[in-house]
């Protein structure tokens, strides 16, 4: 029989709580094995598999190059513009499954978190393993089809992974929020679909910056992806130019994000149980 000296007692905190990463970290097994679990459930029962994973960007790259490329006749320079489109799409993917699965995971996972402890921030950070596997079955077969083109990427590839970690960071700290406020408020599940939508048409995924007209560029380069998928492009799409100075407001975007996502999350975190 347990003493009182041994007794744990589980209490939410008042006012502003700081976010926790030694107790993530002491529970990065269970991270793992949820991010496992997410992967097996996605491919089960399913005809083609991980074969989607290749499909959805490579279609997609397919259906860019000919509405933008072909009826549009927007330019790619001297890169295939499935090529071109591709990269885009790669980078837009990495984010829009981050926001979409991170959105939903508290809500999916309900049981759990009236009935288990465990840091609630586990089940979005779950979600990234996932997509990031994802993006990397779609990478190899970016290469593929660069090789095809005879349009393989040059050194700016070494700097992909910084181009991955921002995107990740903007796409999680968006997440967080998200998947937060839609324990207390289910529209936010309404929402995000929307707003990622919106991102689709806005942000340039199969085309260019210099696409856009040069009286509203800065405007437009307000939203924080066009900086990061610019450079998704410069890394791997050769002969591609540098837009560092909206990569630079980008990358300051991506840690303010993550930094509110992480800080919003703790403030509300409190409440999941009783609400879900």
């Amino acid at each position: 029989m347990r003493s009182d000296e041994d007794s744990v007692i589980l209490r939410p905190t008042a006012g502003w709580r700081s976010v926790d990463l030694r107790e993530l970290w002491r529970f990065r097994d269970l991270v793992w094995a949820l991010a496992i679990r997410d992967v097996k459930l996605r491919y089960r029962q399913t005809a083609l598999g991980v074969t989607w994973v290749v499909l959805q960007p490579l279609l997609a790259a397919g259906i860019f190059s000919f509405v933008f490329g072909k009826v549009a006749g927007l330019s790619s320079g001297d890169v295939p513009y499935v090529v071109f489109a591709f990269a885009g799409m790669l980078g837009w993917n990495l984010f829009q499954n981050t926001v979409a699965k991170g959105s939903i995971s508290l809500i999916s996972n309900g049981g759990m978190l009236s009935k288990i402890f465990f840091p609630r921030m586990a089940l979005p950070l779950s979600t990234v393993p996932g997509t990031v596997l994802d993006f990397g079955v779609g990478f190899v077969t970016f290469l593929v089809v660069a090789a095809l083109k005879h349009t393989m990427p040059g050194l700016p590839i070494l700097t992909l992974p910084l181009w991955i970690a921002l995107m990740l960071c903007i796409a999680l700290g968006f997440a967080l929020l998200s998947s937060a406020l839609m324990v207390s408020y289910r529209d936010v599940g309404q929402a995000v679909p929307v707003i990622l939508q919106m991102l689709l048409y806005i942000t340039p995924i199969a085309y260019s910056l210099d696409n856009v007209p040069p009286n509203v560029r800065t405007l437009y380069a307000l939203n924080p992806l066009v900086g990061i998928l610019e450079g998704f492009r410069w890394a791997l799409v050769p002969g591609y130019d540098a837009q560092l100075g909206y990569a630079a407001y980008s990358a300051v975007f991506a840690v303010v994000a993550m930094v509110i996502g992480l800080v919003g999350f703790a403030r509300m975190e409190r409440k999941f149980a009783d609400i879900i």
